[in-house]
């Protein structure tokens, strides 16, 4: 299906108003505002004549809830990812495991646990049996994402999900315009946030973090800016892939995952010993990621799970 530009143009006054809704009265949205109709007019030209480019984006250090990098996106870049979201998200939701717990509507950290929970009791026999946890977590997630590898499961899921029902009684081919997706997708997924950013703070702001946690080192086309909501978004398809390997081929019942922190419980220790070197193996060569060596627990339920800032004990 292809879009008409008064398509395009109501869908991507729909995606400013969704922007605008989480980013009110910062420098950025309040300039795009004062001219918002003449701007998104511009912006739809410059998307159906394919030549929109994003401005640099701005870079600093946040310390809160961790030290992390991020990269905030001028206002007219945050809709055109806005845009994209509310194109493809209801896709690849549709089709994501039920405990992947991150960025998704309906999720977030209090069903994480509570779902941690769940799989415990589940396991346990309501705390009765033995059951033991292992615990993973994925060295430097968002700045080792290899940008065509992503982009090679983005394609392949479209054209495998293209023909099929949307939900509402049409096909996606009947509802979204293919083109249009993937030059979206090629803007945003290979634009580099370093390219010209302005860097707010000092040098000495980025002391002590980790290099693997930076954009500044990590080889070109791999890493994601932690900002953007297409980024999430893209980190979620990313991690599907190795979600469904968990649950489809190697059918582990009791897993969740939140971005890169994902844990499996069985009754088995060995069993779950010797499941450590599968997933590594699978991370390795299918998605170019590594697990922290020093972020592996595995342990007996009853000793009490941390996860998501939470300590789940028995009962």
């Amino acid at each position: 299906m292809k879009k008409s530009q008064s398509e395009l143009l109501g869908d991507l006054f729909r995606a400013y108003f969704d922007t605008r809704k989480h980013k009110r009265n910062t420098n950025s949205q309040l300039k795009f505002e004062f001219n918002f109709e003449h701007n998104l007019v511009e912006l739809c030209n410059q998307i159906v004549t394919r030549t929109y480019r994003p401005n640099p984006a701005i870079c600093f250090i946040t310390e809160v809830p961790v030290k992390r990098e991020i990269f905030a996106s001028p206002f007219a870049h945050r809709i055109v990812c806005r845009l994209l979201y509310n194109y493809i998200a209801p896709m690849f939701e549709a089709r994501m495991i039920f405990d992947s717990y991150s960025c998704r509507e309906g999720k977030g950290v209090l069903v994480g646990i509570e779902r941690l929970e769940h799989h415990l009791r589940s396991c346990t026999h309501n705390y009765t049996r033995k059951a033991h946890v292992l615990k993973l977590d994925l060295r430097g997630y968002f700045m080792s994402i290899d940008k065509r590898i992503l982009h090679r499961i983005l394609m392949e899921s479209l054209d495998k999900y293209w023909p099929r029902p949307s939900g509402d009684g049409r096909r996606w081919c009947d509802r979204l315009d293919r083109e249009l997706i993937d030059y979206l997708i090629e803007v945003i997924l290979f634009r580099n946030p370093t390219e010209g950013c302005y860097v707010l703070g000092r040098a000495s702001d980025w002391d002590g973090l980790p290099a693997s946690k930076s954009l500044f080192n990590t080889p070109e086309n791999v890493g994601l800016a932690i900002g953007d909501i297409t980024s999430q978004l893209f980190s979620n398809i990313f991690m599907d892939h190795f979600d469904q390997f968990i649950k489809r081929q190697l059918h582990c019942r009791h897993y969740g995952r939140y971005v890169d922190d994902f844990y499996v419980i069985h009754p088995d220790r060995q069993y779950l010993e010797a499941l450590v070197v599968r997933l590594k193996e699978f991370l390795e060569a299918e998605l170019h990621l590594t697990i922290h060596p020093k972020k592996i627990v595995l342990q007996p339920y009853n000793y009490g799970v941390a996860f998501l800032g939470a300590y789940v004990k028995p009962f």
